[in-house]
């Protein structure tokens, strides 16, 4: 995370209610009075109607995720923690710098190098994977917070939840004079060493990427027994960003499908107001360099000279998959309207066993200020080969009740949607979804506004063009908690990196 945004942090919990749909009422009568019949019709919901699902939420900032048999664990900043078997329900382990964190046997005195160096009593975004040896490596980090005065160190555990050890210190920023590479410090070109996140690639080898802001992202190649930096490489290669663009949380999933290293990162600032949104780029190479859809070497994209947060020099760069938004509630559907403000710093999961892509990310919801929860989002590729996320939190199809195919035939796809375009902009506004039918002619229209076709091109792939702009996407099934039912939905990018969410509402 950003240093300049994480003086006044805030953690919170916004509990979502989970209700079924309700019905409406009839008119009565007694001797001798005629009581008015109410024709109004009740909302129809046309989906499948069953008990609602149930869900378990946690705060943990910044989630990096991380399996251990059956146990997903994430770890996040000010030394949070939770876990879960089945994405849905999160139990919080952990939270908070202090010795009674069970963490570390005793945190302040284990990373008392990284506290002192960084001049702060807290830590940010870590990092935890399993090497060979079979124990747990975590990558933490310290920063002031008002500028990039960082250390980033390696602790080990023989379990996932500890308790860590503290191993050695691997890099520091925001020093006067010599930094890691030899040369002056230089915060628009340096990293803020923030932010690890840890991963093998297709050969087996082992890569941290990390920074935030100032410089940039930067990627280091790691040795795969002992977990440190192999020498010689100083701060490493960089990726993106550079004159203290907002620019970080950078985690990196490989797909053994597409062939491809997806590098995420988010984009703005990480609070409220602050238009915080997730965005990939992708390389044949761990190392890079990193596309987006248009092409553009994200090494390129950073702020301009002599500027900070210059966020109108990277809006439009990487392939934006999800920023602050709400879905408009249909007249059957009950509870606030879905949406997330300033949802961003993931993480990402692949299942060997399954083949499904997850998504993992905190995010702050309509109206609730600073409180934030976990999120779990299925992810998906389309027909070239880009991650895109689905647009409701995940809940497996197979607790569907009465059972449902995940197979979305055309005919099933046509029909009445809510669908939110996530535009490239870095803002505040949270974007309103609008009323989109696609018609069974394959015309796209609605009270929206939005016109164009569509086509089904089978394996539940979707192409939806509008305005000269061809969005291509995927259906799927999922769980829409206003609605106590499973929906079908589909998502949707622009080779101009612009994703397009859709829920939908009737036939």
């Amino acid at each position: 995370m950003a240093p300049q945004n994480r003086r006044n942090f805030l953690a919170g919990s916004a509990a979502l209610a989970l209700t079924a749909c309700g019905g409406g009422g009839g008119g009565g009568g007694g001797t001798g009075t005629v009581t008015p019949v109410d024709t109004t019709p009740t909302p129809t919901n046309p989906n499948p109607v069953q008990t609602a699902l149930t869900f378990s939420n946690a705060s943990v900032h910044d989630p990096s995720i991380v399996r251990d048999g059956s146990t997903y664990y994430v770890f996040g900043s000010h030394l949070a923690a939770a876990k879960t078997t089945d994405l849905m329900n999160w139990t919080k382990i952990a939270d908070t710098v202090n010795d009674a964190n069970p963490l570390f046997t005793k945190v302040t005195t284990e990373l008392s190098a990284a506290l002192t160096w960084a001049q702060t009593t807290t830590l940010w975004a870590p990092d935890v994977i399993k090497l060979a040896d079979g124990k747990f490596y975590m990558y933490y980090c310290a920063c002031k917070g008002d500028s990039p005065l960082s250390a980033l160190g390696i602790a080990v555990a023989d379990k996932v939840d500890g308790p860590y050890a503290n191993k050695q210190l691997l890099l520091k920023s925001g020093m006067v004079g010599p930094s890691e590479d030899g040369t002056n410090y230089d915060a628009t070109k340096h990293p803020n060493v923030v932010d690890p996140a840890v991963f093998f690639d297709a050969t087996g080898k082992l890569w941290m990427v990390y920074g935030s802001y100032s410089g940039g992202i930067f990627i280091l190649q790691l040795d795969t027994a002992t977990g440190l930096p192999i020498a010689g490489q100083g701060y490493g290669k960089h990726l993106m960003g550079g004159n203290h663009a907002r620019i970080e949380g950078a985690y990196v999933l490989y797909s053994p499908t597409s062939k491809y290293y997806y590098l995420f990162t988010s984009f703005g600032g990480l609070d409220a107001v602050g238009g915080y949104n997730v965005r990939v780029a992708r390389s044949l190479q761990p190392d890079g360099p990193y596309l987006d859809g248009a092409g553009t070497d994200m090494a390129t994209v950073k702020g301009a000279a002599g500027t900070v947060f210059d966020d109108a020099s990277i809006a439009s760069h990487g392939v934006k998959l999800m920023g602050g938004h709400q879905f408009s509630n249909a007249s059957f559907e009950t509870g606030t309207a879905l949406g997330y403000v300033s949802p961003g710093h993931n993480s990402a999961y692949h299942d060997p066993a399954t083949g499904k892509y997850f998504i993992v990310f905190h995010t702050r919801f309509p109206g609730t200020g600073e409180a934030h929860e976990i999120r779990v989002h299925e992810m998906l590729l389309n027909e070239d080969g880009w991650l895109v996320i689905a647009p409701l939190r995940y809940a497996p199809l197979s607790l569907a009740s009465p059972a449902q195919t995940a197979d979305v035939t055309a005919a099933q796809a046509a029909g009445t949607y809510k669908l939110v375009n996530h535009g490239k902009d870095i803002t505040a506004q949270s974007k309103a979804s609008i009323a989109v039918t696609l018609n069974a002619d394959g015309t796209v229209g609605g009270a929206g506004g939005m016109t164009g076709t569509w086509v089904h091109n089978g394996s539940n792939k979707i192409s939806v063009v509008s305005g000269g702009v061809t969005y291509k996407g995927v259906l799927s099934r999922q769980w829409n908690m206003n609605s106590s039912a499973f929906v079908v939905s589909f998502s949707a990018l622009s080779s101009g990196g612009v994703s397009l969410w859709a829920v939908r509402t009737g036939s």
